[in-house]
């Protein structure tokens, strides 16, 4: 009888320290079991509850398969028709201002729609947008292959526009949101491989489909209809990415001044120095509009609950200065992608075919250079190296370019043009890597389509300033030139340095040379425009700081972002 006591004393013992353990044994369990409950209530959490933390490389080669298809498709439609363009302008009876326009339509369209296309993958399933980005570019490359006259091609042109900003912008969105930044670099060469292919595959195409007489330029503009119609299948079974309901509101007022605002922009640069003088009071009316419509954009952006462009993304260093940089560096791109056709053409008396070989280099560097350097910044996570030595080569490349003339060895041109394929695949992609890296999950979409907002404004505003450059600088060689032509070249002369694109093989012999070597030097002088542009990419790189790539997806840091967010007001509770 005497052990029933201490018996009994150490039963109540043992059951108080049970009792005081049992909050520290399950509470965390009861919040493991409820917290995701909880988070049904959240739409970003939502999206992060039903996705794995990390894809595995199958899964996402599979995804971004489809992906490559819609964005090869978005570029060929791009690059298929610059060798064709002559051929096109002059068969449709266009000027020089209807080849720029040819070009700056679909990049006006990409520039102006990418944010938005971008804000709405934040808000909508990313898959479908991708998918009605695919339907609208495969309408307007129909319509583009049907046009019989400038304004129908021009029109149709910002239709496949609309579509291809769409593919270009959801294309790195859906890669942030499936992939770490740590390994974005890897798969990102993906991007600038696809982006080299179709670059250098869609001039060679469009030359061999130009110079078939039983086919001809317009299968140029049907070509990636059936990559979209792939990918269109190919995504249905492969992108499976969580669908985020919640209710929204599409700034549809900073999507339309903003649209407003560039178009007068590049209405203004296209006709200035040939409809009027660029110091005119046209161009005061047009500016000093653009410049309201901008303001007033701004303004809508501080206001808006859900803005295309968020503003406080600049608030973020890198942000800002990657902007600028893509801004700049866009110009080199497209004025590459554009003038070297004109060049080989109009300098050189190439067919469409020669002209898309003669290319190659700058492919190849482009080519080389996104795969090369995107590998070995997901194996070393540096990538600020690579940035600045992109900027260096591409400077130099368009600096020596610059001494370009109708005669110009092409050795030499081919050493510069991969000079400048090298400088653009170091620097496009890790301009978007780096932005990407610093932002929050949630502005993944908008911080990404932002860069290549600035990066398509670039090219379309520097199209244009520089097709309307070229038009000044071919007349003033032309001018300067003709009296060394006999009276009746001259009289040939005078009429084929019109304002439409000539048909070379139809001049005689000194009368095609003189507007070849006019070509040759106008083209020359355009490339040195570009170089100090880049160089001032360059110089604001420098100042880009480098931080470590993180190592979860997009949609892994959107489900801690959200798990932060719930669990903050209980902690305080």
């Amino acid at each position: 009888m005497t052990t029933t006591p201490r018996t009994g004393a150490r039963t109540r013992a043992r059951h108080k320290r049970s009792a005081a353990r049992v909050p520290t044994t399950h509470a965390p369990a009861t919040l493991t079991t409820h917290v995701p409950v909880t988070l049904t209530t959240d739409a970003q959490t939502a999206e992060a509850k039903t996705t794995p933390a990390q894809m595995t490389h199958p899964e996402i080669m599979r995804a971004l398969s489809g992906l490559l298809l819609g964005l090869f498709a978005a570029i060929l439609s791009s690059t298929v028709v610059t060798n064709a363009l002559p051929r096109i302008v002059g068969d449709l009876g266009g000027g020089q201002t209807t080849y720029t326009w040819v070009v700056t339509a679909s990049l006006l369209a990409t520039t102006a729609s990418t944010p938005l296309w971008g804000k709405l993958a934040d808000q909508f399933s990313k898959k479908l947008l991708v998918q009605s980005a695919l339907v609208v570019y495969v309408i307007g490359s129909l319509v583009a292959g049907l046009s019989r006259n400038p304004a129908t091609l021009i029109g149709a042109r910002v239709i496949q526009g609309l579509g291809g900003g769409g593919l270009s912008a959801l294309a790195q969105v859906v890669l942030a949101a499936m992939i770490s930044p740590r390994e974005r670099g890897r798969y990102s060469g993906y991007l600038g491989a696809t982006f080299a292919v179709a670059t250098v595959g869609g001039p060679l195409l469009g030359g061999v489909v130009t110079d078939t007489s039983w086919l001809g330029w317009r299968w140029c503009l049907f070509l990636g209809i059936p990559f979209a119609l792939l990918a269109l299948v190919v995504l249905q079974k492969t992108l499976n990415l969580p669908v985020v309901r919640r209710q929204v509101k599409v700034d549809w007022a900073g999507a339309f001044f903003v649209t407003a605002a560039v178009c007068l922009l590049l209405v203004w640069v296209t006709f200035a120095g040939d409809k009027y003088a660029w110091l005119s009071w046209q161009t005061g009316v047009l500016v000093g509009v653009s410049a309201l419509l901008t303001a007033v954009f701004l303004a809508v952006e501080t206001r808006a609950s859900e803005p295309i462009i968020p503003l406080r993304l600049f608030r973020t260093r890198t942000t800002t200065l990657a902007s600028l940089a893509s801004l700049l560096v866009g110009t080199a791109l497209f004025a590459g992608t554009v003038f070297f056709s004109q060049y080989f053409q109009l300098a050189r008396g190439d067919s469409p075919t020669r002209s898309g070989v003669m290319t190659i280099p700058f492919i190849a560097g482009l080519f080389v250079a996104s795969t090369v350097s995107g590998r070995i910044i997901t194996r070393t996570g540096r990538w600020k190296a690579w940035l600045l030595t992109g900027g260096a080569l591409l400077t130099a490349g368009l600096a020596l370019l610059g001494m370009l003339r109708h005669d110009t060895p092409y050795t030499f041109i081919a050493l510069c043009m991969a000079l400048m394929g090298l400088g653009v695949g170091m620097t496009l992609q890790n301009l978007v890597l780096c932005t990407q890296n610093q932002v929050d999950a949630s502005d993944l979409g908008a911080a990404s389509s932002t860069v290549t907002f600035f990066r398509s404004l670039g090219g379309a505003v520097g199209v244009s300033v520089l097709g309307s450059i070229l038009t000044t600088r071919i007349g003033h060689y032309t001018r300067a030139s003709i009296t060394q032509l006999s009276p009746g070249d001259q009289a040939t002369a005078a009429k084929s340095s019109g304002g439409d694109v000539p048909d070379l093989a139809l001049l005689p012999a000194p009368v095609r040379t003189w507007l070849e070597a006019a070509y040759g030097h106008a083209i020359g002088d355009i490339f040195m425009y570009v170089a100090p542009l880049v160089l001032i990419a360059f110089l604001v790189t420098l100042f880009i700081k480098e931080v470590p790539l993180r190592a979860s997806s997009g949609l892994a840091r959107a489900a801690q972002e959200a798990r932060a967010a719930q669990e903050a007001p209980a902690a305080r509770n």
